[in-house]
């Protein structure tokens, strides 16, 4: 995720055509087993883009914006059309041009239609760019691209995709009632009927219209957290249209689902430490000077903020901003100071999170695969992971939304494994909070030798091309630019911070 994505954690914690676009849909001869059983080959219509300035939340010298129209429902592809919002920063030297380069940021729920400049302002390296015309978008029900909503209250978006800690059994009942209000919310508001379309399976598909509208055979991709799965989806729904596709912090082959959102108690535990010996270093803050001692102020605030919010801070808030913040090295000072702020009764502005995000994010996570529906599996689970993974475990354990999603899912979750060219670079950190290490091994083992998989001795949540391991940015930048890849996967050592 990049930079302004950060509240992402608490989320969850996001070209005129020339041919005819020949997307397969469900059922279609050429489909994966991972597709709908009904329908026919989808023959999309050509449609004439115009490209003209972006919106101002994503105005940029370099992009320029169109639209697209796509199915609401890939069953029917003459039916309802939705619209989805495309960005272009196009190379400058027709020369080195190899094709196009997808890109999405993650969530699910974040807005990809500033990401190529945000990309270039960050670093992406001038051959990479020079190389393809970049391509954002905001992926269907998010943002400019026929947005949702689930008519989230104030306290609901502040509560963001974390429930409550779970102390107890009792939490976790308590919390149902409102995940199942949230539920019939995203439901019954005037966007419901967008409910049970809005799925990684038809982002790709909507990816796969965008490709041929671009006039382009084959296109590469470059996705982060989230943005891992949707391009494992597209890489396995069309494998024969994918051409450099790489992977960064990777989600396991499941996607984001039961499993992957219980594994954000693991990734804290695998993270914290950087930030507890961050702290004990700099005893400037007051949070102790050994890690274990802020470690045990990390409880400590957290069991006080559970009995007296600070600000509208409560302990759950407290665990999330945490969380959030250790997505990126350069915020330690920040959460530190914060810590300190708290722990001296002063109050600290709570992540905001967009409604839109949010909401966009629950109809994917919910959509896209089962979730158990008794309270009790989830009153297990967080006893379980509250033990093993006390520092947000009691959180990621509990019961949210999709325990009571009210639709069918319409699909069967995409299936990823190793049918397929050898064009999948994945490049993961050690030590990330929100896509843990394990999950990648799982999804690098799926691929079998579609893939290789470039492990940094780092923390942190995005490898490329924010991070700072020049070992793992140059064996992406060169995949990139020349589709070189290891002979065999790459595991790179730490290297000083910049």
């Amino acid at each position: 995720m990049y930079r302004k994505a950060l509240s992402l954690a608490l989320a969850g914690t996001a070209v005129a055509a020339t041919t005819v676009a020949a997307v397969v849909a469900p059922g279609a001869p050429g489909a994966t087993t991972n597709t709908m059983t009904t329908a026919s080959t989808v023959a999309a219509t050509p449609q004439s883009l115009k490209w003209g300035p972006c919106p101002k939340e994503a105005a940029s010298p370099r992009l320029e914006c169109t639209t697209l129209d796509v199915p609401l429902d890939y069953r029917h592809p003459h039916g309802r059309q939705i619209e989805i919002a495309v960005s272009r920063m196009a190379s400058k030297d027709p020369a080195k041009r190899r094709g196009v380069l997808f890109t999405n940021p993650g969530g699910p729920g974040a807005a990809g239609l500033a990401y190529p400049a945000i990309l270039a302002h960050a670093g992406l390296p001038k051959d990479v760019v020079d190389s393809y015309d970049v391509i954002g978008f905001d992926p269907r029900g998010v943002g400019r691209s026929t947005p949702v909503t689930c008519d989230l209250t104030p306290w609901q978006q502040q509560r963001g995709n974390f429930p409550p800690y779970a102390h107890t059994a009792v939490d976790v009942a308590r919390e149902a009632k409102n995940a199942q209000a949230v539920a019939r919310q995203c439901a019954t508001s005037r966007t419901g009927w967008m409910l049970p379309h809005i799925t990684t399976a038809n982002t790709a598909r909507d990816m796969d219209l965008i490709r041929a509208a671009l006039g382009e055979t084959k296109a590469s991709y470059f996705g982060t957290s989230y943005g891992s799965y949707l391009g494992a989806a597209y890489a396995s729904m069309f494998p024969e249209r994918g051409d450099r596709i790489l992977l960064d912090s990777n989600l396991g082959p499941g996607g984001y689902d039961l499993e992957a959102f219980r594994r954000l108690g693991r990734g804290m535990e695998d993270r914290f430490p950087d930030f507890a010996e961050f702290a004990a270093a700099h005893p400037r803050y007051g949070l102790g000077t050994t890690a274990e001692q802020v470690t045990a102020k990390f409880h400590e605030l957290a069991k006080r903020l559970d009995a007296e919010p600070v600000g509208g801070m409560d302990g759950t808030l407290f665990r999330g901003m945490t969380f959030d913040r250790l997505y990126v090295e350069v915020l330690m000072p920040a959460l530190a100071e914060s810590w300190q702020a708290l722990d001296k009764g002063k109050p600290v502005p709570p992540p905001s999170v967009s409604e839109n995000l949010l909401a966009s994010r629950f109809l994917v996570i919910c959509g896209d695969s089962h979730w158990p529906t008794k309270i009790g599996t989830y009153q297990r689970n967080a006893a379980i992971d509250r033990a093993k993974y006390p520092l947000v475990g009691g959180s990621t354990g509990s019961i949210g939304p999709c325990a009571f999603w009210p639709h069918e899912r319409p699909e069967p979750p995409v299936h990823i494994d190793d049918q397929g060219p050898s064009n999948v670079l994945m490049v993961q950190n050690e030590r990330d909070p929100g896509t843990p290490l394990v999950g990648a091994q799982e999804l690098r083992q799926a691929f079998g030798q579609r893939a290789r998989l470039v492990t940094a001795d780092q923390g942190g949540h995005g490898v490329y091309p924010f991070g700072s391991n020049t070992c793992a940015n140059d064996t992406a930048t060169a995949f990139l630019t020349t589709g070189r890849r290891p002979a065999k996967d790459l595991a790179c050592a730490a290297e000083p911070t910049k």
